[in-house]
């Protein structure tokens, strides 16, 4: 990790990625598969296309963009969940990743177990999750469920719990995917504060969202996205007009045909 002040907390060069999706109408196992093997029998599709940014210490970045224009593929490989077809991403800091919360969760174990294993992943020693393991219950308003296997919770307690982990997991970069819209009015509050308190400490953030008007309130600045390809990079309010004209030139056109 590079403590230097000067250093970008996220740096992007030449950023590709490209995925090969199988042209058999059969969606199996076996034709996945046999596709990857065989890539005259798939279609490439380019999911991201020579991304370039850096991104700075404490800046809150807000990504937009439609369905499919590469914003979370963009997370996962800065997560290193993802690896990149070309191009690198350097990062200086520990990574806090809010993606598809609840996924990792292993079926069979109960919360309790969940919150060890996840905390565990997340890079919390388990003296940490011991000491946090309280304010992770209360905070996930889960307190009854805790020796319930999380195979019976449903999506909207996975993901609460996913958060409640996540969130008391100290680190320097916070990579948010639609998390200002999980649960339910009282825990997105309740996350939203949560979400603040992280501006305040001046940890840098990116959020992927489809709500424009949180970019428009928090964001200090904004990525638009559009088919793997980055058409504006700069403050949110030109960002957001832009992207909107676009939309709406779109929609223009679909009413002329």
């Amino acid at each position: 990790m590079n403590s230097d002040e000067n250093t970008a907390m996220i740096q992007v060069e030449n950023l590709s990625k490209t995925f090969w999706i199988a042209e058999d109408k059969k969606e199996t196992l076996k034709s996945y598969i046999v596709s990857a093997l065989n890539q005259n029998k798939s279609k490439m599709f380019n999911v991201l296309t020579d991304v370039n940014f850096s991104i700075d210490k404490g800046e809150f970045v807000g990504i937009i963009g439609k369905n499919g224009s590469g914003k979370s593929t963009l997370l996962k490989i800065i997560a290193d969940i993802y690896s990149p077809t070309s191009g690198k991403v350097t990062v200086n800091g520990r990574i806090i990743p809010f993606l598809e919360l609840g996924v990792g969760f292993n079926p069979e174990l109960s919360g309790e177990e969940n919150i060890y294993l996840n905390g565990t992943l997340l890079g919390m020693t388990n003296e940490h999750i011991k000491q946090k393991y309280d304010e992770i219950v209360e905070y996930s308003g889960l307190d009854g469920f805790m020796r319930t296997p999380v195979k019976n919770y449903s999506s909207g307690m996975k993901v609460r719990l996913g958060f409640s982990i996540a969130i008391q997991t100290d680190g320097d970069i916070y990579l948010l995917d639609e998390i200002m819209s999980v649960g339910d009015a009282e825990f997105r509050k309740k996350s939203l504060a949560s979400i603040l308190e992280l501006i305040e400490k001046k940890k840098t953030i990116l959020y992927v969202t489809h709500g424009l008007g949180s970019i428009a309130k928090y964001c200090t600045r904004c990525l638009w996205l559009n088919r793997g390809i980055v058409k504006f990079d700069g403050a949110p309010d030109k960002a957001l007009t832009r992207y909107e004209d676009a939309l709406r030139n779109i929609e223009e056109l679909k009413l002329k045909q």
